[in-house]
């Protein structure tokens, strides 16, 4: 699992991206909207990519770490 900053294709705003995420469709879903309410901030799934708004990446990786995953910061 990577957790990386990306930039929106609609504006280019920063954005925070978490990839190589294991589990089914209904898993991903359930996490998304756990972590969007643990950070309060907006976020989405595109195929097995979750998205969310902003720069996340140190809060993700610690709910992440607390959720059971094992995390890597990928990017500068």
């Amino acid at each position: 699992m990577r957790v990386a900053r990306a930039k929106s294709p609609k504006g280019g705003k920063t954005m925070t991206a978490v990839t190589g995420i294991p589990g089914s469709e209904a898993e991903l879903d359930a996490l998304l909207k756990r972590l969007k309410a643990s950070l309060g901030t907006g976020g989405t799934r595109e195929v097995r990519t979750l998205l969310f708004q902003g720069e996340q990446r140190e809060r993700l990786m610690g709910e992440l770490i607390r959720a059971g995953f094992k995390p890597k910061l990928a990017g500068g």
